[in-house]
């Protein structure tokens, strides 16, 4: 049994980093559910409300940080709110019409795509604001990364 529990929690750790680069798997959620089976195979008793806590705070700045860096990135390159609509809905969408590479290009049209239907501003304008929005998917998802490994490794201080 303790095996199969390993394999489920780092299986769910897995899936949390997969999650960073794949945006529609949530992986804060699967890093949660790693901490929960191991309570449930092993015991919550090394899991103190100083872990937790502590658990938490690192869930609202990976949610902080993945909003903001996609916004200053369309900002930063002079896209405006349609054009992070169009990332994040570019984001959502993209990996499902173009299987791996949509995770880049989604974003990227999305933002591109919206700036000239709302803003009407023109094509550079239009790719400038896609540019940042990649740029900002590329920062949101290293933040990602390295905060999820803060919280595995918090995790394996504390068992």
């Amino acid at each position: 049994m303790e095996v199969i529990g390993w394999i489920l929690i780092i299986a769910s750790f897995v899936i949390a980093y997969v999650g960073t680069f794949y945006p529609i798997i949530p992986s804060v959620v699967f890093m949660l559910l790693g901490y929960i089976l191991y309570g449930l195979f092993f015991s919550f008793t090394e899991l103190t409300w100083l872990f937790w806590t502590i658990q938490i705070l690192f869930v609202i700045l990976l949610f902080g940080a993945d909003m903001a860096a996609n916004a200053l990135g369309v900002k930063k390159f002079g896209g405006t709110k349609a054009g992070v609509w169009g990332s994040t809905i570019g984001l959502l969408f993209g990996p499902f019409v173009i299987p791996v590479a949509g995770i880049i290009i989604g974003p990227f049209l999305g933002a591109v795509i919206a700036e000239l239907i709302v803003t009407r501003e023109g094509l550079k304008h239009a790719i400038k604001s896609g540019i940042g929005s990649l740029i900002g998917f590329l920062t949101s998802s290293i933040a990602k990364v390295v905060i999820l490994t803060v919280m595995l490794v918090v995790f394996v201080l504390f068992v």
